[in-house]
């Protein structure tokens, strides 16, 4: 469903849309409202929702949206949402799935609906769920969403006879900013460990997404930059070109260094040195948090803190966006929990394992 005030900008975005073979346009309105109307009758895949709207706006819709739409991803496509604006940060922190830069309605070419259609084929990559009735034009063609298979309960392992944690490390990609949210809105103001987060966002986004969570969290966050040292009530957020990896410091204490090599992953920053260094430094002391995100960054840094005694704990699978990050762990069996977001917080909160 297309949810743009301009007749043109509905028209052309249909057209690039059906123009691709695989996906359909089965509705498009230009309000809120009409949105919301049409949620109540149909249901859809994906939401393409503009910003600048007479009436309710987009940002202000966008949570009724999300719950109208029964798992539905909203895709912003807006003019509003630049990469790396503070728009596009508090959309994504809002619930979602994903931006993209709405040109000029006379720039809207095949260029722009190829990206608009790869960012939906790539939410489609890893579905939250059973995947609803996605319209596929050619029935030949096989679909290529794979349900994930069935996780059972996380195995009781023995703990050591520490049983909490100095400090939080969390990682997440599509869908995490609005678990990020869910998750510190739970945390208390006195709250004081050290939290680290890796979250996969270009560089341009994030002095508005530190910006973001030091609102969210009430309490100051700073992108990492080499030798950042970690402290007491601070959130450390890694910047979109670089890894974290802590390294202990000779006169007590730890910090980051940042580290540009290839991660197996592919990803850049990614989780799984930032996990496997922490895990290092702080052995069973750590906490590792993964939410919602795609692909399989920080399965092997989660089998570091796992292996190191510390605890690790997975966004649930019908909280997520994208069960892809948080699915991988939890499906080899070292997840010592897996929780909705809020639950993660307070579970972060307590400072005990789980």
């Amino acid at each position: 469903m297309i949810v743009d005030d301009s007749v043109v900008a509905r028209a052309v975005i249909a057209r690039l849309i059906d123009a691709s073979d695989r996906f359909s346009v089965v509705g498009a309105v230009g309000t809120a409202a009409a949105a919301l109307a049409f949620l109540d009758r149909a249901s859809v895949d994906f939401i393409l929702l503009d910003i600048e709207m007479p009436g309710i706006d987009g940002l202000s819709a966008l949570p009724d949206l999300i719950a109208a739409g029964r798992g539905a991803k909203v895709l912003i496509v807006s003019s509003s949402a630049d990469e790396g604006g503070a728009t596009a940060v508090r959309a994504l922190t809002l619930g979602a799935a994903e931006t993209l830069t709405k040109p000029s309605t006379s720039a809207l070419s095949t260029r722009f609906g190829s990206a608009l259609v790869s960012k939906l084929e790539t939410l489609c990559e890893y579905p939250t769920r059973m995947p609803p009735a996605l319209v596929v034009r050619s029935p030949a063609a096989p679909s290529s969403i794979v349900p994930p298979p069935p996780v059972q309960a996380p195995p009781v392992r023995p703990v050591s006879s520490i049983d909490d944690f100095d400090i939080v490390a969390i990682g997440a990609s599509t869908g995490g900013i609005h678990a990020l949210s869910r998750m510190f809105r739970e945390l208390p103001a006195g709250f004081r460990l050290p939290i680290v987060v890796t979250q996969h966002l270009p560089a341009s986004f994030m002095p508005y997404f530190a910006a973001q969570v030091a609102q969210l969290a009430g309490r100051p966050c700073e992108v990492a930059t080499d030798r950042t040292r970690i402290r007491p009530g601070r959130i450390i957020i890694a910047p979109g070109d670089a890894h974290l990896k802590c390294v202990r410091l000779s006169e007590g204490g730890a910090a980051f260094r940042l580290t540009r090599d290839v991660a197996a992953s592919g990803c850049m920053p990614s989780v799984d040195p930032m996990l496997a260094s922490l895990a290092d430094v702080y052995g069973p002391r750590l906490l590792a948090i993964v939410l919602s995100g795609m692909g399989r960054d920080g399965a092997e840094g989660a089998r570091r803190v796992h292996d190191g005694g510390g605890c690790v704990v997975v966004q649930d699978q019908a909280s997520s966006v994208v069960w892809g990050m948080p699915g991988a762990i939890a499906s080899a069996g070292i997840a010592d929990a897996v929780l909705a977001p809020d639950a993660i917080g307070r579970l972060v909160a307590t400072r005990r394992r789980p």
